[in-house]
């Protein structure tokens, strides 16, 4: 009578010898078979997004709109088979699925499901244009996505006085907008606070539509001083992060990914992935 436990093993094995595998190819791309995935899967991204630039133009979609949206299924069904066996390849798959790479890959393909329901979704698809991010690791531009984390580090770093700048911005806003509103009034276009707080984010942040505008001399006065202080305060923000930037310490990373979690770049030397704790 064959050992049961014999063949519960053998088949053990052989699952994580297909889950090595697959991993070898989706998320290394130091292997010939891995690079030739990834380029094959960067010319399907860039194809289905054309697909759905190409479906959008009415005198296109009126001729091809049938043969487009074929071709749009059949790169959905591509992507989500892909991005399950991205996750049954992973021990950890968890880290992976809510990873920002994770969330792309999920998000890129919704969109064409979702249209059985919400009609116009798919155009949504164009989100898999971030998929794209992976180039850089397959042209082993890594140094480039470690200047990535850095300013989302600089960012996350800066946000809480960007967010109290913010808040005064929003203050001036408030008390100028109601200023021109008492010098103007509705005569002049300033027909309500709401609509004078408008005319100032839009003057004070230099867009200026020139769909209102003042006619008095005191109004624009006014509005001369708002154009000054606007090009004071985009300035601030800009500051502020690059600042913390230079505070922050750059780490040398390599082109791996850790086998268990998914995580694409890792700092040079470590003995444990940084994200779910695998040991390398």
């Amino acid at each position: 009578m064959p050992d049961t436990s014999q063949k519960t093993d053998k088949q053990s094995a052989g699952l994580k010898k297909w889950q090595r595998n697959t991993h070898e190819i989706i998320f290394k791309s130091d292997t010939p078979l891995g690079k030739l995935f990834d380029l094959l899967l960067i010319v399907i991204i860039v194809l289905s997004i054309i697909t759905v630039m190409l479906e959008s133009v009415n005198s296109i979609n009126i001729k091809y709109g049938k043969s487009l949206r074929t071709a749009e299924w059949i790169f959905t069904l591509i992507f989500t088979i892909e991005y399950f066996a991205r996750i049954a390849s992973l021990k950890k798959s968890r880290y992976y699925i809510f990873s920002f790479y994770g969330l792309i890959d999920l998000f890129s393909i919704l969109p064409t499901y979702l249209s059985f329901f919400f009609a116009g979704s798919q155009a949504l698809i164009v989100i898999r244009i971030f998929r794209l991010l992976r180039i850089f690791r397959i042209l082993k531009l890594v140094q480039f996505l470690g200047e990535a984390n850095d300013l989302s580090k600089a960012v996350k770093a800066s946000l809480p006085k960007v967010i109290v700048f913010i808040i005064a911005v929003i203050c001036i806003s408030t008390i100028t907008g109601t200023f021109m509103y008492i010098i103007e009034g509705p005569v002049n276009g300033f027909k309500s606070i709401p609509v004078s707080i408008y005319w100032t984010i839009v003057t004070l942040t230099t867009v200026g539509y020139g769909d209102i505008a003042p006619q008095t001399p005191l109004g624009q006065t006014l509005a001369t001083m708002l154009m000054i202080l606007g090009y004071g305060i985009i300035a601030v923000p800009t500051g502020i992060v690059t600042a913390q930037l230079t505070k922050t310490r750059y780490e040398k990373k390599i082109s791996q990914a850790c086998p268990s979690c998914g995580k694409e770049t890792l700092e040079e030397g470590v003995l444990y992935c940084n994200q779910c704790g695998y040991k390398f």
